[in-house]
Order: structure tokens, then C-alpha cells, then sequence
């Protein structure tokens, strides 16, 4: 349980909170006013902002959450209740909510000026109206799932070799569509997952993929599956592992489960996921090179886009390195 959840769940246990609003912040350090609440009419969970200042936000009319709202809320003529709410409106997506919540508060933990204050909130708010528009949908696609589990392979196992968690979630951009799923400072890693007959085959999605003109290292992290029911390891239990993992650490928490959100991995769909589950068949690790088989930006023609190609995976001991002395590599600094 996170710390804003047991926030919550303890303010529930007030039987005797009947009116207005119960109120209690979230961290000291926190430097604005910012409540972790319970609004007494339907007992929604809530964030307060304190708001000195009587006024509507225009912004806020503009910003339409499935299951969330946005309002003001003024208590008599008291200047010290008069709040910006961002209310839930149905605990089925408290799990979400509690990891937007998080988001929201660490986003503006500095900000003391109001206007300022607001605006970054409603600017973030704006990203979670995009995350909340994919609860709609029937979960990931099958192709979604394998690509997930994958990058959620590698992050398991590096974090196994570093103490660095923070260092290590904030690397994992393959969620936000970057050009490789995992960048650190001046390496990159792209994690690609194959199964079936043609498991040996790598999809590379674009000319800037593998070029270390624009990274100067690039490693391939290449998962080959078996994928049978009822048999391995599913995408919950490994999403599960690393959220017991990064438990202790609740920025790194947070910050995963933000980007689960953004890979398209909700808790309510969960059951989807339940039923396929991944047996590692071979795992190999390529340093990119010169001579590594590949298409960058220089080599293609003039008026040539949408390159993607595909290369065969042999193992190839010229270019295969150790996924230890990867770890290394990456984690070293």
C-alpha cells in the first residue's frame, strides 16, 4: 500500500467525518499547500489545493477525465477552505488515481507562487486526460503484451545489478514511443521480444534505431519466448514482482507505475493477461558496431523514408557481449 493510499484509507476509517472536508498532507516537504482529502458528500478521495484566491480557472472546464473531476470548493466565507479539488468519482479506478495523485503532487512539491502552482497542476493534468482515454479499450493487443513483458524482462534483471532504481526507471522510455526503449546517458537499449517459429527474426522499426551516430552505444537486448497457457510466467506476475520491488522506494514506485499507464498496462484489465504466460527459450545481447548489420540515417538514399527492415538473429559471436557485462557497462558510473 502506498503511503497516499493509506493516506486515504485512514481518513475513511473516520466514522465520525460527516461535513466538509477531512484533510491531511502528504509529506512535509511538499512545499504548497496540497491535501490528500475526503470530500464528506459521497466520500470521494480528493487532493485539495489551498487557494487563496476565489477564482475559476478557465483551464479547468477544458480538462474531461473519465471518472474525475475538477472543481472548486469554498467553505462559508472562510478564506482558509477555499479549495482547488481533483475529485474520484469511482473508487474502481482508485489504483490509478492514487499513482496520478503521487504524480501530480511531486510535479509541483517546489512551487510556492499560486498562478504557477495551478497551471503545472492543470499542464498535468492534460497528460492524464490521454492516459485515462485508453481505460476504453479491451487492454493491450497480444504483439503489446510480448513487447511489454520484454522491457519488463530487462528492467527486472538490471535492477538485480544496481542499487540505482530511480537511475533505471527513468532510463525506461519505451513507453513515451522514444527511439529506444531504454536510454541512459550516452548508451541506449533496445529490447526486442520474439517468439514462435520465426523467433529469430528482429524487427527494426526505423533507420535511427541502431545508429550510433546519434548514441555512440547502442546494445540489442534480444528475448526469444515460448508462450503457452496456463504455463510460465504472465505479464502480472512480472509487473507484480517489480512493484513489490521498488515498494521501499516510493519515487521509483511512483515513477513505474506511472509509466505502466503510459505503456498501456491498467489494473483493470489485468484479467486479460491472466491466461498466456512466457518461458525465456534463448536471450542474447548485441554491442552495436560499425560491421553490425543494420540501416542508419547516412545509408539511406535521398527521398527514401518509413525505413524498417529485419535482421536474423544467429547468435554472432563478434557482436555478442554478456548480459553481466552489459549491466556493467550501464550501471557502472
Amino acid at each position: 500500500m502506498t503511503k497516499i493510499e493509506k493516506i486515504w484509507t485512514d481518513l475513511e476509517s473516520d466514522s465520525s467525518f460527516q461535513h466538509g472536508l477531512l484533510l491531511k498532507r502528504l509529506s512535509s516537504k511538499v512545499k504548497p499547500d496540497i491535501y490528500v482529502a475526503l470530500k464528506a458528500l459521497g466520500r470521494h478521495r480528493c487532493i485539495a489545493v489551498k487557494k487563496r484566491i476565489i477564482t475559476q480557472h478557465e483551464e479547468v472546464a477544458n480538462i474531461k477525465i473519465r471518472q474525475i473531476t475538477i472543481e472548486t470548493y469554498t467553505e462559508g466565507n472562510n478564506p482558509d477552505r477555499n479549495f482547488l479539488l481533483i475529485l474520484l468519482l469511482n473508487n474502481e479506478h482508485k489504483d490509478i488515481f492514487s499513482t496520478l495523485c503521487e504524480d501530480l503532487i511531486h510535479a509541483v512539491e517546489e512551487t510556492i507562487d499560486e498562478n504557477e502552482l495551478i497551471g503545472q497542476l492543470l499542464s498535468r493534468l492534460e497528460k492524464w486526460q490521454m492516459l485515462f482515454d485508453r481505460l476504453s479499450q479491451q487492454g493491450l493487443s497480444k504483439s503489446a503484451q510480448v513487447g511489454l513483458y520484454g522491457e519488463l524482462y530487462f528492467l527486472q534483471n538490471i535492477l538485480m545489478h544496481t542499487k540505482q532504481a530511480e537511475y533505471c526507471i527513468k532510463a525506461w522510455v519505451g513507453p513515451e514511443m522514444a527511439v529506444q526503449d531504454f536510454q541512459f546517458a550516452e548508451q541506449a537499449v533496445e529490447v526486442k521480444t520474439t517468439h514462435g517459429k520465426n523467433h529469430q527474426k528482429i524487427h527494426i522499426a526505423s533507420e535511427r534505431q541502431l545508429d550510433t551516430a546519434i548514441i555512440p552505444y547502442i546494445y540489442l537486448y534480444h528475448i526469444s519466448l515460448d508462450i503457452r497457457s496456463n504455463v510460465g510466467d504472465t505479464l502480472n506476475q512480472i509487473t507484480d514482482r517489480l512493484k513489490d520491488r521498488l515498494a521501499t522506494n516510493p519515487f521509483a514506485s511512483n515513477a513505474f507505475c506511472l509509466k505502466l499507464l503510459e505503456a498501456g498496462y491498467f489494473d483493470i484489465h489485468a484479467h486479460f493477461y491472466e491466461e498466456f504466460g512466457y518461458s525465456i527459450r534463448q536471450l542474447n545481447v548485441y554491442k552495436i558496431t560499425d560491421d553490425f548489420p543494420k540501416i542508419t540515417e547516412s545509408s539511406v538514399p535521398y527521398g527514401v523514408g518509413d525505413v524498417h527492415y529485419t535482421i536474423i538473429a544467429r547468435n554472432e559471436k563478434r557482436w555478442s557481449i554478456s548480459e553481466k557485462e552489459l549491466f556493467y557497462e550501464l550501471t557502472k558510473s
